[in-house]
């Protein structure tokens, strides 16, 4: 899953591709370097992000999505509001990546259930301003993973079917550094109900800290290890800014496994 930040504030690479054609140029470059699905985003989650208006990401994220699936482009859109939601699907994104699973606007998921469209359910507790006072476990993967469950539920029950919902653990949302580690160590717990699970790592602060302080464009072989090892575990999908190395290190663990390639159900 290749990242599309049509945002001035993202923590990688805010303020590059905030021009629709730069945003689309960027998306088929990913494309060639090996990307299933094209992740667009028109707010920062980052820690510390203040909020966008639903216009202003209206009006960043809607035109990238409809070139790339006239296109014939498999589109996620990353969002948290139902409004953005209905007007991703209705110019054919095929997956909504909500980061609040549901918890940040309740009628994205009445949105998802009315479409065709499937649904990444992340591990979410607060908005960015504040999310990461929100990080305090005694068992992270069991906490983790049972409220991640209470979203998928609160999803099912909005009709939406168990086929059509990814989990997401939410790497870096109201975790601490060794949190991340951690659920990494126990991925396989977070498909033991059968869902895909999704995992996005890419470039993210605790890699960073594990390599010095590093800024998150050094980050790149980290992730790549990160992706092999999710790829090992049988995650269906990582989210990536550099998929070209992400693509090799699956490649080789695809290869070890004899795994099928990805695709949309």
């Amino acid at each position: 899953m290749g990242i599309v930040n049509v945002t001035p504030d993202s923590f990688s690479d805010g303020g590059r591709f905030l021009d629709p054609q730069l945003a689309v140029d960027h998306a088929r470059r990913l494309l060639a370097d090996g990307a299933s699905i094209i992740d667009v985003g028109g707010e920062s989650t980052r820690p510390g992000a203040a909020r966008v208006t639903e216009a202003d990401e209206l009006e960043r994220v809607i035109p990238v999505v409809r070139a790339l699936a006239a296109d014939g482009v498999a589109v996620s859109v990353d969002t948290m509001r139902a409004g953005v939601a209905q007007a991703a699907i209705d110019v054919g994104a095929a997956l909504i990546n909500d980061v609040s699973g549901g918890r940040a606007d309740s009628d994205l998921l009445g949105v998802v259930a009315r479409s065709r469209a499937e649904l990444v359910v992340m591990h979410w507790r607060a908005h960015s301003s504040e999310m990461q006072g929100r990080a305090q476990y005694g068992d992270v993967v069991t906490e983790v993973l049972a409220e991640l469950l209470e979203q998928r539920d609160a999803a099912l029950e909005a009709g939406i079917p168990a086929e059509r919902i990814i989990l997401d653990p939410g790497l870096g949302f109201a975790k601490a550094w060794d949190h991340n580690w951690t659920l990494l160590r126990h991925l396989d717990r977070f498909a033991a109900d059968g869902h895909r699970v999704l995992v996005g790592a890419s470039r993210k602060a605790f890699l960073g800290e594990l390599l010095g302080g590093r800024e998150p464009r050094g980050r790149d072989a980290a992730t790549a290890a990160v992706s092999f090892w999710c790829a090992l575990h049988r995650v269906w999908a990582v989210r990536t800014h550099d998929v070209a190395a992400q693509a090799d290190a699956v490649a080789v663990a695809r290869r070890l496994l004899a795994e099928a390639p990805l695709t949309l159900t």
